[in-house]
């Protein structure tokens, strides 16, 4: 009997001393509970930094988040007024809070060309770079995404593949354009908006539109309130005399060919119709985004004229046409090849004059990947390599990298890269560390430095055809939460992706 009651009184010790060693030797994954989608186990926490970026400007505090949610912003002199005992506190120090980027022009060629990216690489690229939102472009995967049901085919490819949230546009084709019951299913579907080419896209099944088409899509979209995204370039005829300048081999002959005049043109094409976006125009409620501008000049000016009338019309361009310029394009390195093309450092200048004063909304990567070999980089030549940039995992430390000179600050950094992305899209639970937005934050050291080499971890899927190869930056991300998961932190990806489809209603 003694024997017995000693054995039922060790009980509860073997179970402790059980659990103890399973603890000490458990994986890393089994540590984390439950909750696979995230590398911090619990759903109740704080975050505190020195700088905090928040609407109403840098503080030193402390954000609580509660299910995904961000239910308080504190001030540091009001932190021993919060109650947070038994709550988790993870104090970044002097770290950098951001609310996280969201990318609104991404090629993530998903399904049908996942040898050239894909959700899974291109999520985790964007994770590792403190993006939390991407929105996917209707072109490049195969087939493009211009039907409700071709938007299911995005949709299931992307099912527990995705590791930050992800939305979609749909395409704006000839097609569709004139057949509104066709468009207004597409919409109903959940795309975020239509994109549309005024030249050539590249690819067979997205054909480009004409002015007639794009004012009817924009009658369209007015009833849902949604944008219709814009690739501005007309094709003209050239005149490039033959000689021994027009090497393909060099960047400069390319460049030749997509001259600004381009630009210029479609965007004088398109602000044609625009004027119908104005409060009580015949399009009220449809919105203009002009993609990708790389003309600082005339194009600039005429975006600049239509705004000032009362024209519904935004436009963004790209890091890459803010960190480099024509002159310095290595003869044969087709990595630099985009369209419209990078033009010269004195375009560039006037570039991040308007970035500063406000003209140009936002960025966004143009992150357009493809396989090495459609690259030509043994070969060289421009004029047959395909153009893209593949930059997604480090749109934030080029941005900070090259607007430092020009005195940018980390509130414009949150503005051209969160707030006004997540209202172009129309993402309103996003995009500003404010009570009641998802807890999307990037948490980032703009002073640490590092080179862009190949023993640096690159997630996107081809590494090698990236222009930024080699290039010294400032800014490492240390964590990025996408709805209170910790998806990436010092380097590591959660176990399991958990980004969310951001679909329209």
């Amino acid at each position: 009997m003694e024997r017995t009651l000693l054995q039922w009184r060790l009980l509860p010790l073997l179970a402790l001393i059980a659990a103890l060693f399973s603890v000490f030797f458990a994986s890393p994954r089994s540590l984390q509970g439950n909750n696979r989608c995230s590398l911090l186990p619990h759903d109740h926490y704080w975050v505190s930094s020195k700088r905090i970026v928040t609407p109403d400007g840098l503080i030193s505090g402390s954000v609580e988040v509660n299910g995904g949610i961000i239910v308080s912003v504190v001030k540091e002199v009001d932190w021993h007024k919060s109650q947070r005992s038994r709550v988790k506190v993870i104090d970044y120090g002097e770290a950098v809070i951001m609310p996280g980027l969201i990318d609104v022009h991404v090629h993530l060629d998903d399904p049908g060309r996942s040898e050239w990216e894909g959700f899974s690489s291109g999520t985790k690229a964007a994770a590792a770079g403190g993006i939390t939102t991407l929105v996917d472009m209707p072109l490049n995967s195969c087939p493009s995404t211009v039907s409700p049901e071709t938007l299911k085919l995005k949709i299931e490819a992307a099912e527990n593949r995705i590791h930050v949230d992800v939305g979609f546009w749909g395409g704006l084709v000839p097609d569709n354009a004139l057949n509104s019951s066709a468009l207004e299913s597409l919409l109903d579907a959940g795309v975020l908006g239509l994109k549309s080419f005024m030249c050539p896209s590249g690819i067979n099944d997205f054909p480009m539109t004409n002015i007639t088409h794009i004012k009817e899509g924009l009658s369209v979209l007015a009833k849902y309130r949604r944008p219709l995204l814009v690739h501005a370039e007309v094709e003209k005829d050239l005149e490039i005399e033959d000689g021994n300048d027009n090497d393909p081999r060099s960047y400069l002959t390319y460049l030749k060919t997509r001259p600004t005049s381009w630009e210029e043109g479609a965007i004088r094409n398109l602000l044609s119709v625009t004027e119908n976006t104005r409060i009580g125009g015949s399009a009220e409620g449809a919105h203009v985004h002009i993609v990708h501008l790389s003309d600082a000049s005339s194009s600039l000016d005429l975006i600049k004229e239509a705004k000032g009338k009362g024209d519904s019309v935004t436009v963004e361009t790209c890091p890459h046409y803010l960190a480099f310029s024509a002159e310095e394009i290595p003869k044969g390195d087709t990595r630099f090849k985009c369209s419209p093309p990078i033009r010269d450092a004195a375009n560039r200048e006037k570039l991040w004059e308007a970035m500063m004063e406000g003209d140009i909304d936002m960025l966004s990567s143009d992150h357009s990947p493809t396989k090495p070999e459609l690259k030509l980089l043994s070969d060289g030549n421009f004029l047959k390599a395909w153009g893209g940039i593949s930059s997604l995992q480090f749109v934030l430390p080029i941005t900070w990298s090259y607007g430092k000179k020009y005195g940018v600050t980390l509130e414009q950094v949150a503005s051209w890269w969160s707030d006004r992305p997540s209202k172009l899209a129309g993402l309103h639970s996003k995009g500003a560390i404010t009570v009641g937005k998802h807890a999307d934050l990037v948490v980032w050291e703009p002073e640490a430095e590092f080179v862009l080499d190949e023993d640096h971890p690159i997630h996107f899927k081809h590494p090698s055809i990236s222009a930024y190869l080699g290039r010294r930056l400032s800014g490492r991300v240390v964590s990025t939460f996408v709805r209170g998961n910790l998806v990436f932190g010092e380097g590591k990806h959660a176990y399991d992706a958990c980004g969310s489809l951001q679909l329209a209603t």
